[in-house]
Formats: C-alpha cells, sequence, structure tokens
C-alpha cells in the first residue's frame, strides 16, 4: 500500500518518481483478428472472422384512414455467439430494431426549395419513442452457436440488428396490399410515414375495386433474415 507512510513514500510521490525517471505507468496491447486474408485479384480469402447474422418476423397494423401504423408484435432470433452478458446482448438488439424501424418509418429529411435542410432539429425531425416500440417484443438467442478463437466464444451485436427492421417496412407493404386491388406492385416510400402510406393506399383503393372489398384496417407480417 503506497498510501500507507510504513511503505515509505505516498503514491503522490511514486508518479512524481515514475514521471522524471520517464517510466510509464501504463500499457496497451493489440488484437489481431486470426485466420484473417484475402486475395483481391483472385477473389479469394477470408475478409471477416465471422458474420452477424439474425431474423425477424414483424406484425403491423395499418389504419386505411390515415395511414397511422402500429407495431403489434416482433420475433427475433439473433446469432451472438456465446453472449457474454445475454442482458446487454438483449439491449442492443432492442435498440437496434427501434432504431431500424424509426429510420424506416419515420426519420425523413426534408429540404425547402433553396436546399435548406427544414427536419434538422428535435421539433421537425422525429424518432422512435417508447410508445412506437412493439406491444409484443420477443428476442431470442441461436442456441450451442459458439463462436471459436474469440472471448468466451461471444459475437458482438451493436447495430447489425437495427437491418432486422426491413421486416416492419415490409409487413407494412404486406398491409397496403391488402387496400384496393389485390394483385400488382404496391410502391411505398422510405421512411414509410403515415403520409407515405396514406398515399400508397390512395393509390391502390382508387383502382376499380368494389367499395367492400377495401377495409377499413389490415393486418400483415413482415420477415426478414
Amino acid at each position: 500500500n503506497v498510501d500507507d507512510p510504513k511503505s515509505g513514500f505516498p503514491f503522490a510521490e511514486l508518479l512524481q518518481r515514475a514521471y522524471f525517471a520517464r517510466t510509464s505507468l501504463s500499457a496497451t496491447g493489440f488484437y489481431r483478428t486470426p485466420e484473417i486474408h484475402y486475395d483481391r485479384k483472385a477473389g479469394r480469402g477470408k475478409p471477416f472472422h465471422y458474420f452477424a447474422v439474425g431474423a425477424a418476423v414483424s406484425e403491423v397494423e395499418v389504419d386505411g384512414f390515415t395511414g397511422m401504423m402500429h407495431i403489434r408484435r416482433v420475433d427475433i432470433l439473433h446469432d451472438a455467439g456465446d453472449a457474454v452478458n445475454l442482458g446487454v446482448a438483449r439491449g442492443q438488439i432492442e435498440g437496434g430494431f427501434v432504431q431500424g424501424a424509426g429510420w424506416l418509418t419515420m426519420e425523413e429529411l426534408v429540404w425547402d426549395s433553396e436546399g435548406r435542410l427544414r427536419t434538422h432539429s428535435p421539433d421537425t425531425y422525429k424518432i422512435p419513442a417508447i410508445g412506437d416500440t412493439p406491444d409484443v417484443f420477443n428476442v431470442a438467442f441461436l442456441s450451442e452457436a459458439a463462436q471459436p478463437n474469440v472471448i468466451h466464444g461471444s459475437k458482438a451485436v451493436g447495430e447489425p440488428p437495427l437491418m432486422l427492421a426491413i421486416s416492419v417496412r415490409e409487413a407494412i407493404r404486406d398491409a397496403v396490399a391488402a387496400f384496393g386491388i389485390t394483385c400488382g406492385q404496391v410502391p411505398l416510400a422510405s421512411p414509410a410515414t403515415c403520409e407515405a402510406i396514406f398515399r400508397a393506399i390512395g393509390g391502390r383503393a382508387s383502382a376499380e375495386q368494389p367499395a367492400a372489398a377495401t377495409p377499413e384496417h389490415a393486418i400483415a407480417e413482415g420477415v426478414i433474415s
């Protein structure tokens, strides 16, 4: 204990002595990913140690009168290897997914006629909040998926789950397909805001179709993997 008077001198003096002796009291290290190689000319090799993979099924409800959308349920299966901390991994998966859902359904960039960004602050640029999370949100981890040559067999999670939110957009597209005509393409802008959904529904409902065939609400599922 360097702060103990019996040990000789206090910790502050130790730091001073080390400084004037030009002795580093810190250490650094570097990690080299194993088995990484790639031949650009031949187009062969292993440029990545592993891939982040997952699958998601999303169920949404669309209001045919307003274009408003609500995420009813999401089920995700994600490969996190042998996760070191399931709570942290689950939080990253849920957070990344909700971030992606916001990116694809509400975060719209708008410029005026002079090229100025109008959606530049929280009062004009909408991001997902707690009320935009799914009513039912299930996250499961792939079992027996330990990754070799990494810390405790775990995989990084980070933001790849953001892309699983594509299932939300495709569920919206399927729901829009329930309105009006029963076939053909479903043009849907990205992000699929309520205005974009309303226009997409209007485009289908305006086609020749018996009025009784156009529902007030539609529920559909989208799958992405």
